[in-house]
């Protein structure tokens, strides 16, 4: 029923365990595979979202399941946020949780089966999706730091009850399952009964459908790629470890391929936006030179600089403040919010801190004299969300470097900074 095989070098085996029939018959798979082939340590998640009274029992039936056949259960409490989506909220947060735990390289199973496949291509349908969401769920994406695997995307419900049954197994039956005010549970509970019952094949049509989506979505995915390929190059070095396009490149390109080309980019990094907010692409695109256009998406933003797209998201939402004293010039100084830095100097320790623009300062540059900062950054383009941001070492009142711009330093005084670690603000 499910095939391992591509997963037996991962540290760690997790499978996400709500107790419910699906979950339940995949972790009693995996059970008996791992008690008769060598395999990674096989352990079970459950996230009790909090939603509803019945869902303080499930940890303890989950526990006496994971009991039974030897397996370590972590039982995750979570906040599921407020919002218009239950749904999704509860969604987001239960995948937060799991992507709390994989360490690099280790497999999250999940039990999604192929009427969850046709579900979810009629739902996103309905909803107008585009090509990337028709094609549904992968066998398999990236998840943090691991790799979320579906090995019952080929198996029916009905297979998946047969099996439960032959084997005795016990599950919860959520009864939030019934209430079909939910998108999904209308579709599962009204709709797909109607349609088997005209076209009994309904289920494995449409998720033979969502393959070949799938398919054709791989084939957009190659040409957005090579359309990226240049894109990405270009950036000056000192900023060249966060995530930029050439805006030229891109614009070059006819409509449907840029869109192609950035939803490629931009998908491991937010949830896409729909049809009527591409809206803000082409604001974003077609603004004046001079203008500093923001494109705002769910988990970050999109801006534009010097001839360049730019993804922030993370801390480079949030402009760091104050002072940072720096006792020992000889170690890296931690900045708030804002990576560290480290100094290329034999500059004698007092004195000596780390502090933001605030307007109207000015740097003497041997050779040079004295030059307002403002005015040499414009000349070094560099980009004006850097700015507000970008460490400046005093001793005292007198600015001795600019980090990362070797012209902006007195002799022999070079500041190193390492931007904010998420700064690739990958999803």
């Amino acid at each position: 029923m499910i095939h391992l095989t591509p997963w037996l070098n991962a540290p760690t085996w997790y499978i996400a365990f709500s107790g419910g029939l699906d979950s339940t018959v995949l972790l009693h798979l995996l059970a008996d595979y791992a008690r008769h082939h060598p395999s990674p340590p096989l352990r079970a998640l459950h996230v009790h979202h909090g939603l509803q009274p019945a869902a303080d029992a499930w940890p303890a039936h989950c526990q006496a399941i994971c009991d039974n056949l030897g397996i370590e259960l972590q039982v995750i409490h979570v906040q599921v946020a407020p919002g218009a989506s239950l749904e999704q909220a509860a969604r987001d947060a239960r995948y937060g949780a799991f992507e709390a735990v994989l360490q690099q390289g280790d497999i999250l199973f999940t039990a999604q089966h192929r009427d969850d496949q046709a579900e979810t291509l009629l739902f996103r349908l309905l909803r107008g999706a585009g090509l990337r969401g028709l094609a549904a769920m992968p066998e398999r994406r990236s998840l943090g730091q691991g790799s979320l695997v579906r090995p019952l995307l080929g198996t029916s419900r009905e297979q998946l009850l047969a099996y439960a049954q032959a084997n005795g197994l016990a599950w919860i039956e959520d009864p939030s399952n019934a209430d079909t005010t939910f998108d999904r549970n209308y579709l599962r509970g009204e709709v797909f009964p109607r349609l088997r019952q005209r076209w009994p094949q309904a289920c494995q049509n449409m998720a033979r459908s969502a393959q070949h989506l799938g398919e054709a979505l791989g084939l957009l995915d190659e040409l957005a790629q090579g359309d990226l390929g240049r894109a990405g190059e270009g950036a000056a070095s000192a900023w060249a470890m966060l995530d930029s396009l050439d805006l030229a490149v891109l614009a070059a390109l006819s409509p449907a391929r840029q869109r192609n080309a950035l939803q490629f980019w931009l998908s491991p990094r937010t949830r896409l936006p729909d049809t009527r907010h591409w809206a803000g692409w082409a604001d974003l695109r077609d603004a004046a030179g001079d203008a500093q256009p923001v494109w705002q998406l769910a988990d970050g933003r999109l801006v534009r600089s010097h001839g360049r797209l730019w993804w922030l998201s993370g801390q480079w939402l949030r402009t760091p403040e104050g002072e940072c004293a720096w006792a020992d010039p000889a170690t890296p100084l931690a900045l708030p919010g804002n990576g560290n830095v480290r100094l290329d100097a034999a500059l004698a320790p007092g004195g000596l801190c780390i502090r933001y623009r605030q307007g109207g300062e000015v740097l003497d540059i041997p050779g040079r004299g004295r030059r307002d900062l403002k005015r040499l950054l414009n000349e070094l383009q560099v980009p004006h969300f850097v700015r507000p941001r970008l460490p400046l070492l005093y001793r005292g009142e007198q600015l001795l470097a600019v980090a990362n711009l070797p012209a902006l330093a007195q002799a022999n005084c070079q500041l190193h900074w390492q931007l904010p670690t998420n700064a690739q603000g990958l999803s």
